[in-house]
């Protein structure tokens, strides 16, 4: 089954939907089957793809206009595409840069491979990051167990893991010796800081400037 998604960047009526849904129609998706959002690509908030990640099943194949009508920026994009992968759904783009991507072709095949790939170099970048970041703070006379409270090189940290949308968040806490609510009082699920966290960074600024 063709599954479609379409999005426009304004919603007041200065970019409507039609060219793209009739690039899906042209490809073979019925109306029943496209999802839409008249949002920004960088608004996390998009139940248009929500719903429409939600729907694809084994089996499917996702078919967008052009690649940035699906992700926010890169990284996500490789995320999603990555996700996609592991589900055993198709994706297919009909126009501009990513229009060699089509999973039913041997060559869209591999390009969605090296997204693949993509996504798990990021994955073990991050890994490598965190690790390096806890054997410097050994080095600093740091030996493991439970910190007292965040300081701001462990906060970097968390939140350079917890980007990843693959991390656990009680594995993240577990390599970086403190506990998942102590993780979870800091920092966001996207790696983003909480309020805390924010003044914990800029407290470190300030010091820094002075």
């Amino acid at each position: 089954m063709l599954i479609g998604y379409i999005r426009v960047s304004k919603s007041d009526g200065s970019q409507i939907l039609d060219s793209q849904r009739d690039a899906l129609h042209k490809a073979g998706v019925e109306n029943d089957y496209i999802y839409e959002d008249l949002a920004s690509g960088r608004k996390d908030d998009r139940p248009g793809l929500k719903a429409c990640l939600k729907a694809l099943q084994s089996g499917n194949t996702l078919v967008v206009w052009k690649l940035d009508r699906l992700g926010r920026d890169m990284k996500h994009l490789v995320g999603l595409i990555d996700e996609l992968n592991h589900k055993q759904i198709g994706f297919k783009v009909l126009a501009g840069a990513g229009a060699e991507i089509d999973t039913t072709t041997a060559n869209g095949r591999l390009v969605f491979g090296i997204f693949a790939a993509l996504a798990e170099f990021e994955r073990e970048l991050i890994r490598e990051r965190t690790q390096a970041g806890l054997a410097a703070a050994r080095a600093r006379g740091r030996k493991g167990g439970r910190p007292r409270k965040m300081d701001v090189h462990t906060l970097k940290m968390a939140m350079t893991a917890m980007s990843d949308r693959h991390s656990v968040a009680h594995e993240v806490a577990k390599r970086l010796g403190i506990t998942t609510t102590t993780l979870y009082t800091y920092v966001n699920g996207d790696g983003s800081p909480k309020e805390p966290g924010a003044k914990l960074l800029e407290v470190n600024r300030d010091n820094q400037r002075g």
